[in-house]
């Protein structure tokens, strides 16, 4: 019982450290360079059309919350 509360208290943790951070991610986007403007990153214009798919910028923070992710594992 006790080591379910531990689990839940460092999964709760995390989930709290990852909502901060891409909150700080999106409240600071425009001051970071090259996030969203990545070579990769797909861009459609058009007169009355605009498409954006940020591929290589998904990529790249999929890496970095994967090793977040493999930090913590390790550690706990």
């Amino acid at each position: 019982m006790k080591s379910q509360r531990k689990n839940m208290g460092l999964l709760l943790i995390i989930v709290g450290i990852t909502i901060v951070f891409v909150g700080l991610m999106v409240y600071f986007s425009d001051r970071i360079p090259l996030i969203g403007r990545l070579p990769g990153d797909i861009s459609i214009e058009r007169e009355n059309f605009t498409f954006y798919f940020p591929l290589a910028t998904s990529i790249l923070l999929s890496v970095i919350v994967s090793l977040i992710i493999y930090l913590f594992r390790r550690l706990s």
